[in-house]
């Protein structure tokens, strides 16, 4: 898929390995669209949100300039998704399938940044010619519901509600009719998600392991929970990663895939060609040194299934 949501299929992924074992099914797939639509809705929010905060800074501020390079766009954090999932529930693919605009969300990025720019200067504009509070949320308000309108012609309109049938391995039929996306989540996944935290693996001097972390102006849904890391020494990290497996639930995960791999024998290794020798080069920067020098950051989510 031509998307930046690895970290959404990922996330339901998740959902599914449970579902499947749940269930008994041969197979199931929950709609990464459905996911999609509400997190491009929320940050789109979150971004206004953000210009009405910094409407009292320059134009050319590092913050402003930091929302106004990038609107929103399709990666996120596990936090952000599980934003998503307490306010939206998930629905199963069947009954939000995917379209050319959520596989493929190129165009679908260009002009949605292109009107929050727009909405951005009319709401800076407002605010410094003396707009009160009221009517600067009636604009954004108005604004979201443009929003809106463009995301359901693009992406179609998510189900309030939806019939939910399939029959399991054994042949055994189950029907469950006008069911919610949030019924949905809370009776086929049922997990309380405010029991899972994002562990990392940063070993900089500007970040104290045993401690937890967070990004200023990071995440989607306002009024959620942070985006928050624990950052644990590697062998922990470990064993926290395999006692989940053990205990029979995947877990989710980042890294960063765009280093030094062999795609089509699966492997992933820093060793698997030696660079340094055919190049007469010699890479000698530790993990620390990559992550502070903007070497290396985590570009892509996916699963453990085993150990």
């Amino acid at each position: 898929k031509a998307s930046g949501r690895c970290w959404m299929f990922a996330a339901l992924n998740t959902f599914r390995h449970k579902m499947i074992s749940d269930l008994n099914l041969e197979n199931f797939e929950l709609s990464q669209a459905h996911t999609f639509f509400w997190d491009k809705y929320e940050k789109s929010n979150w971004f206004l949100e953000q210009v009405i905060a910094t409407a009292d800074q320059e134009l050319g501020s590092r913050k402003v300039k930091f929302l106004l390079d990038v609107p929103q766009q399709d990666g996120g954090q596990w936090d952000m998704v599980v934003a998503l999932f307490e306010k939206y529930g998930v629905v199963p693919k069947a009954a939000y399938p995917e379209s050319i605009s959520s596989s493929n969300s190129r165009e679908l990025n260009q002009y949605l940044n292109k009107l929050l720019r727009q909405d951005a200067q009319i709401l800076r504009e407002a605010i410094a010619a003396g707009a009160d509070d009221k009517a600067v949320q009636t604009k954004k308000e108005a604004f979201l519901q443009e929003v809106f309108n463009f995301l359901a012609i693009n992406l179609g309109l998510p189900p309030r509600t939806f019939d939910f049938a399939y029959r399991d391995k054994d042949n055994n039929y189950h029907s469950d009719k006008n069911i919610t996306p949030q019924e949905f989540f809370k009776k086929y996944v049922g997990l309380d998600l405010s029991e899972y935290v994002s562990v990392i693996n940063a070993p900089t001097a500007d970040k104290p392991y045993g401690k937890s972390y967070t990004v200023e102006m990071l995440g989607n849904v306002v009024g959620s929970r942070d985006v928050r890391y624990i950052n644990l020494d590697m062998e922990r990290f470990k064993e926290l990663a395999i006692a989940q497996m053990q205990a029979g639930e995947t877990v989710w995960f980042g890294s960063d895939v765009g280093q030094i791999s062999d795609r089509q024998k699966g492997i992933m290794a820093t060793n698997v060609y030696d660079f340094e020798t055919a190049m007469d080069i010699n890479f000698t920067q530790d993990k620390a040194g990559r992550l502070d020098y903007s070497e290396s950051l985590m570009t892509h989510a996916m699963v453990l299934t085993g150990v």
